[in-house]
């Protein structure tokens, strides 16, 4: 008897050992996205983002006072 060859088959659920993300990383993601958008490089945003002493919003207003990007990553570094 023939019978279909056998293919990989996914579940629709989430298995344990899918990648689940955290509320922090998608925080964080928000963060860099917002960065990014204001004007930071994307690899300051990234740093910036994930030290969530520095307010976002501080962080943000740095640009919006006419400091470059550059020297305002290092201002919050």
């Amino acid at each position: 008897m023939w019978r279909y060859p056998e293919v990989e088959r996914r579940s629709a659920v989430p298995v344990a050992n899918d990648i689940v993300e955290t509320e922090l990383e998608r925080v964080e993601r928000w963060r860099e996205a917002a960065l990014v958008r204001a004007g930071y490089a994307y690899d300051d945003a990234v740093e910036i983002a994930a030290r969530i002493e520095i307010d976002l919003h501080d962080a943000i207003a740095l640009l919006e006072r006419g400091c470059p990007a550059e020297l305002a990553a290092r201002i919050l570094r």
